[in-house]
């Protein structure tokens, strides 16, 4: 039977940009297949049920195909069954899709310095519960 790292998988079917996201998202306990908090060097079977918890959304998807490298768009989507709920997936559209213009600035005060931008994020991250 084949098997597949779980880092790897989530990857290459593009739920994550990168591999060190999903290891880290699966590190601190944001990823679980059939209700286990895993590794990411947990090995991965067609059939699984992988629950991700990402931006926070969770997401839930089916393994039907197993991928070990990062495959366009179209490909990736046909590898797994997306079985997140319409409820979580409205979720997006309810809270952030047109209800709040984009930040600006005043005209000639130029890009924001990275401290300025650190305190953007954090304050974004306290009002929209990110963690």
């Amino acid at each position: 039977m084949q098997k597949v790292r779980i880092d790897k998988w989530l990857w290459s079917v593009r739920i994550f940009k990168s591999r060190t996201l999903a290891s880290d998202t699966c590190r601190k306990g944001k990823v679980k297949v059939d209700d286990l908090k895993i590794k990411p060097s947990y090995l991965l079977t067609v059939g699984n049920k992988v629950h991700v918890h990402k931006n926070g959304f969770n997401l839930i998807f089916e393994v039907v195909q197993l991928l070990e490298k990062r495959v366009s768009a179209p490909l990736a989507q046909a590898a797994y069954i997306n079985q997140t709920s319409e409820e979580e997936m409205r979720k997006f559209e309810d809270w952030f899709v047109g209800k709040a213009s984009p930040e600006r600035r005043e005209r000639g005060e130029g890009r924001p310095t990275k401290r300025e931008r650190r305190e953007l994020d954090e304050f974004k991250g306290e009002f929209f519960g990110d963690s």
